[in-house]
């Protein structure tokens, strides 16, 4: 049975533009991303790539003298929501669109609560909950079988690589249906960056993913679609 374009599109971005102490950073952006598709977006540095990102998830509303216009659908739980809508929920946004940065930010505490911790700050604090949902989220970040012995240390002792991991983990446990991850793996060596790639790609079954890169022969191996950036308006789009 084929689907409706309403029923494949994840987000869909309209007319948006951005600003930052009147200096034009995004233009006139429209674009729509597909569910369980990896976006990646391209181009130079300063393009908008990065900053394009938290206009999806409203990061950059802690950013002062910024401004955006134009509007923002993302479909939650089978229908669309204008995440810029007076009463949305940015709580809700955060749980439904995850972000993972480019230099690993594990909190200074142990690998579980870590990933327990978004859990809490949700509300959540039974444990019969927040252990199995702690185990599945490291064992979709391909994580589990590493540490499922060393839960109580500090992941501070873990490499680059599971870290980063950790990190796309602590997303993950909330079961977002949007994950953004911006240069995933500029800080990892090449062995830690591929197993990244193969995690992204097997996360796309369930996620819409979106990944800011710099790396075409990686772009050329993960990604569905390829948006390039050019001085805050996107130049093309695959």
């Amino acid at each position: 049975m084929s689907h409706s374009p309403v029923e494949t599109t994840r987000i869909r971005v309209t007319d948006l533009s951005f600003s930052y102490r009147k200096r034009a950073v995004l233009r006139n952006i429209h674009v729509d991303f597909a569910d369980s598709t990896i976006t990646a977006l391209v181009g130079p540095s300063g393009a908008g790539k990065s900053t394009f990102l938290t206009t999806l998830n409203g990061l950059w509303q802690t950013i002062p003298e910024a401004r955006l216009t134009g509007q923002v659908l993302i479909r939650l739980e089978g229908a669309f929501q204008d995440i810029y809508a007076d009463g949305f929920s940015v709580s809700r946004l955060r749980r439904r669109v995850g972000m993972v940065f480019q230099t690993p930010n594990p909190l200074p505490m142990s690998i579980f609560r870590n990933i327990a911790f978004p859990l809490k700050l949700a509300g959540e604090s039974r444990r019969d909950v927040i252990e199995p949902s702690v185990e599945a989220a490291l064992r979709r970040a391909y994580l589990w079988e590493e540490v499922k012995d060393r839960l109580g240390d500090n992941a501070l002792t873990l490499s680059g690589g599971q870290q980063q991991r950790l990190c796309i983990a602590r997303a993950l446990v909330l079961e977002p249906q949007v994950l953004l991850l911006d240069e995933p793996t500029s800080s990892l060596d090449e062995t830690a960056g591929r197993v990244i790639e193969e995690l992204m790609v097997c996360l796309k079954d369930r996620l819409t993913l979106l990944v800011v890169s710099h790396y075409l022969e990686q772009v050329k191996r993960i990604a569905d679609r390829v948006m390039a950036f050019s001085n805050g308006s996107i130049e093309r789009g695959g």
